[in-house]
């Protein structure tokens, strides 16, 4: 089956460049292109396509991820091709309805691949963003205190200093540092805040 496209980017050399990129796939036809998100919101309502091609930074007007929540359906799936790939954006983006998340970076087979999967309702995502996801959802979550305590922690502060920065006693501050140091799987100060920075869970 040929999956009928709609691309959002807008930089039109982007869409040029994909636009030729996507011509030499097989199986796949680019219905119509738009370069910004409301253009793409009323041209996925009259063209339907299988999928739409979304970048999320889409200057003046609605963003990539406020348009992908007023496309997706059912029918017609979002799949974000982006530069970007902090947790918020991807978080955002499926949270709008997005069913792929692919960076520009991947190679054409990869977005090839990508599109497949999409027009049938897989997800797709990039490996790096892959991988973050499923480091984050192998960590516990850490309560609102456990996070104000490991944002001290970062700043340097001892127990006694963030015993009196959060209006708490120093035992409450060791047993916090206990729960931590077992959610992230360390056993020193310096290892909590590396793996807290490196699983982005401070501000």
């Amino acid at each position: 089956m040929t999956v009928r496209i709609l691309l959002c980017d807008d930089h039109a050399v982007v869409r040029a460049g994909l636009l030729a990129l996507l011509g030499s796939a097989p199986g796949i036809e680019v219905v119509g292109e738009a370069g910004s998100g409301e253009e793409a919101v009323a041209m996925a309502a009259k063209l339907k396509p299988d999928v739409v091609l979304m970048d999320l930074q889409l200057g003046p007007g609605i963003d990539g991820v406020e348009a992908t929540r007023r496309i997706a359906s059912p029918d017609v799936h979002v799949l974000v091709l982006t530069t970007y790939d902090t947790d918020a954006d991807v978080t955002r983006a499926i949270g709008a309805g997005a069913t792929g998340y692919l960076l520009k970076a991947e190679r054409p087979e990869e977005l090839f691949a990508a599109i497949h999967a999409a027009a049938q309702g897989r997800t797709a995502l990039s490996a790096p963003v892959a991988r973050r996801a499923a480091s984050a959802a192998s960590l516990p979550a850490l309560t609102d205190r456990e996070r104000d305590i490991l944002g001290q922690l970062a700043h340097g502060l001892g127990n006694r200093e963030i015993a009196r920065a959060l209006f708490i006693s120093e035992a409450t501050v060791k047993t916090h540092l206990g729960r931590i140091y077992a959610k992230l799987g360390v056993d020193t100060r310096a290892g909590a805040v590396a793996v807290a920075k490196e699983q982005r869970l401070l501000p």
